[in-house]
Order: C-alpha cells, then sequence, then structure tokens
C-alpha cells in the first residue's frame, strides 16, 4: 500500500520563517520561531523526507535577499527543499537549481508568459517542476493569490497537463492556515480528472485529515503539504512520522 508523504512547510519573509494565512504572512508568531534554517534541521530532525518552501519577498518584489538562506538550507539538510516564490523567469530557476534547491514550484508564470514556462519546463524536465493551483471559490488566483483569472481550477489543470507538467500542488485558499477542514475533494477531482500527481495544501488539522488523505492516495493525492498544524502541536510529529514509516496507516 503506498502511504502519503508528509512534507512540512516553511515560509519566510525577510529573512525569518512566518505564519501564512490565507496568503497574508505574519511575522513574530509564537511557536513559529525566527531562523528558517533551524526550523528546516528541526523538521529533518523530525524525519520529514522533503520541506517545501516558500519565499514571500520573492512572491510579493521579486526579490533575492533571501537567497543566501535558502542556499544554507539546502547545503545543512540532506532531504530535497522544494522552493516556491517569485520564479518569473528562466535565468531565476537556473539561480535556484545552482543553490541545490531540488523542484520548483511555479504558478502565475503560467499565466504571464508561458513561453518563459516552457523554457523552464524543457530544460529542467517535469521531475524538477510542479506547478500551483491556487483556488478560491471555484476560480483559480494568481499574483499571490490576489489575482482573478476567470478560470476553473480543472480547466488551468487540463493546460498545465498539456504542456508538460506531471504534478499539481493544490490549494483552497480558503482553507490555507485558518485550520477548517481540507478540501479533499478538491484535489481528488483534479487528480482523477487529469490523471496527474497531485500534493494537497490547506486545511490539515489533525491526523483524521491525515487518514482521509491516506485513502486518496491510490486516487493520485499521494502527499501533504502541512504547515500551522506542525508548528502549533497538532499533532505529535514524531508519532505520525514514526507510525507511516511502519506502515501502521494500514
Amino acid at each position: 500500500m503506498k502511504r502519503l508523504l508528509i512534507i512540512p512547510s516553511i515560509d519566510i519573509k525577510h529573512g525569518k520563517t512566518a505564519r501564512i494565512v490565507q496568503g497574508i504572512p505574519e511575522l513574530n508568531t509564537p511557536n513559529y520561531g525566527n531562523d528558517p534554517l533551524e526550523m528546516a534541521m528541526i523538521w529533518r530532525t523530525e524525519n520529514a523526507k522533503i520541506l517545501h518552501v516558500v519565499d514571500f519577498d520573492a512572491v510579493h518584489q521579486s526579490e533575492k535577499r533571501n537567497f543566501e538562506i535558502i542556499g544554507e538550507m539546502c547545503q545543512s539538510v540532506i532531504i530535497p527543499i522544494e522552493y516556491g516564490g517569485g520564479i518569473h523567469s528562466l535565468e531565476t530557476a537556473e539561480i535556484l537549481f545552482d543553490l541545490g534547491v531540488y523542484r520548483l514550484v511555479v504558478g502565475s508564470l503560467f499565466f504571464d508568459d508561458q513561453k518563459e514556462f516552457s523554457k523552464i519546463l524543457d530544460k529542467f524536465g517535469p521531475s524538477r517542476i510542479s506547478a500551483t493551483i491556487d483556488v478560491r471559490d471555484n476560480e483559480v488566483l494568481v499574483h499571490s493569490r490576489h489575482d482573478r483569472t476567470g478560470k476553473l481550477p480543472l480547466e488551468v489543470a487540463f493546460e498545465m497537463k498539456q504542456m508538460g507538467i506531471e504534478r499539481f500542488i493544490v490549494t483552497d485558499i480558503a482553507r490555507n492556515g485558518m485550520l477548517k477542514r481540507a478540501n479533499i475533494e478538491l484535489s481528488r477531482t483534479i487528480a482523477l480528472e487529469t490523471g496527474i500527481k497531485v500534493t494537497h495544501s490547506g486545511g490539515i488539522t489533525s491526523y483524521e485529515d491525515l487518514l482521509l488523505l491516506q485513502a486518496e492516495v491510490e486516487s493520485g493525492v499521494d502527499s501533504a503539504i502541512i504547515g500551522r498544524a506542525l508548528y502549533e502541536n497538532r499533532f505529535s510529529c514524531q508519532k505520525l512520522w514514526r507510525q507511516a514509516e511502519l506502515g501502521l496507516f494500514n
């Protein structure tokens, strides 16, 4: 039986960890610490197999102020780092891969410049590029979830699939960072309809949510990004990963 891959999220703004609620970063939040590098090492100690890092300075202002931190994170942990934030060109993608990033998450660029999107995908291949689909009220949003596209999630998913994408990161923005129930149906629908693997993001609050997602692995929802629930100790990280390792989801 395939097991759900749990991916801790580290959100960075001004060089510090931040809590993200519906796409809005908050700094100096209790239980989140300040040092992204330290947080990466903690999650590695907790037996994480991959980390999801979002650079909100790059997202909002196309700044590279956190790239040094990203490089240090890649060098300090021996697990892959998946990076999202302000990837607007092949040049930026090359810099990030040179820093040691394993996989890039690209979203708005698909709408802004499909030629550049294709360049990145063609050069690095679909195993190194994931496409994000951020959804509110069944509509895809871009540019830090501020701009509406007028397109349905499935419509965008099929367009991305046609260009060669082989993994989506699907987020219901209304659930992101809110500790509401995960919108598993959205992730399941995209995975089943497109035949593309989906990483679920947003709304995971408890071990019970993970069991529900585990039931969708055969549908193609094979992984889940978790942020706030992990930081606020909604479940025991050690127990969670140990059970996954031992196959106790069966």
